[in-house]
């Protein structure tokens, strides 16, 4: 080339940098980190590439892991199929082919039967009542609890978690006669309250050790710039502290929910009249002498109630999954 092209070719070049200088960065770079400084966003630029090219290049070994959880989650499934099969049965048509069989027609009976005979509306507005009554009650006993021990200076908190865990530990049948002499005497038997209480008893243990794990990865500093700022005990908890345990209140809200919908033990003996029956007791109330062998019945009754928990956890699955992982990594 002649001395004037490279002249001005020089001329487009940027001088090279000086020590101390940070290096050059692309600006789509720039703007996909704009916190961080030019290098550091390059390097996060180029490990999050190296990732999302790793998710599909899978060696053969995370394929056979993949291929099993799904062969896995497709056994677990196959009860509720069974389920959804024989609910459009008719009781001839499941004693002549049998549960594995098709249904040779569309029986709907079996579910507007389920419906009327036990009342499902009212017993629908049982389950959800006891148990949102006490994923409230019991995460709002917990917090307080699980506050002071996870956040404050509670001398002998170990042993405190250890009581705590210990009565997680025991099993519901060590806790009904003395519950059920306890209710009894306080004449609130054959009502809901007890069932909300036992429930509340059973969910406190397990909401105080998980809630002790959020409040304790809280940053210090954070606690510190609050009081530096005049904040108060009281202004720190409600300001401070739960919006940032928020996921996790919800996480464990939702497990007490989903366990009190399902609980059956302490329904059937602090609930003896139709009226307060949760939706599990009505449909264990199926297996009864006249309707033994009624299977369309039963399965019409395992669809119908299964959808309402089905969809409160399809609903909540994201808020369960983040607020139960918010503490598993470290910073």
């Amino acid at each position: 080339r002649s001395s004037d092209e490279v002249s001005s070719l020089g001329d487009r070049q940027s001088p090279p940098p000086q020590i101390g200088e940070s290096l050059p960065v692309d600006p789509h770079v720039r703007g996909f980190c704009p916190q961080l400084a030019p290098d550091q966003a390059l390097a996060v630029h180029d490990r999050r590439a190296v990732r999302a090219r790793d998710r599909f290049h899978r060696g053969p070994g995370r394929w056979i892991v993949l291929a099993i959880i799904v062969a896995g989650a497709a056994l677990m499934l196959v009860p509720f199929a069974l389920m959804l099969l024989n609910a459009f049965k008719s009781p001839a048509d499941y004693s002549t082919n049998g549960p594995l069989s098709w249904p040779t027609e569309f029986y709907t009976k079996g579910l507007t039967t389920y419906w009327t005979e036990v009342n499902y509306p009212q017993k629908l507005w049982n389950s959800t009542l006891i148990a949102g009554a006490v994923a409230v009650v019991a995460v709002l006993v917990s917090l307080l609890n699980a506050y002071a021990i996870g956040v404050g200076r509670v001398k002998g908190r170990l042993w405190i978690v250890a009581l705590f865990l210990l009565g997680n530990m025991l099993p519901q049948e060590a806790m009904l006669y003395p519950l059920y002499i306890m209710f009894n005497k306080l004449g609130i038997l054959n009502t809901k309250l007890p069932v909300l209480l036992a429930c509340v008893l059973i969910n406190v243990p397990l909401i105080i050790w998980f809630l002790i794990s959020f409040f304790q990865d809280l940053p210090e500093e954070v606690e510190e710039s609050a009081k530096v700022d005049g904040a108060t005990e009281w202004q720190l908890f409600c300001r401070i502290v739960l919006p940032l345990v928020a996921p996790g209140i919800a996480a464990v809200a939702m497990l007490s929910f989903m366990y009190a919908w399902n609980e059956y033990t302490y329904t059937v003996i602090f609930t003896r009249t139709a009226v307060n029956n949760t939706v599990p007791l009505a449909l264990a109330l199926l297996n009864t002498e006249d309707n033994l062998t009624n299977f369309g019945l039963v399965a019409a009754g395992g669809v119908v109630s299964v959808i309402p928990i089905t969809l409160f956890v399809i609903f909540a699955q994201n808020y369960l999954i983040s607020g139960l992982s918010s503490g598993a990594v470290k910073e």
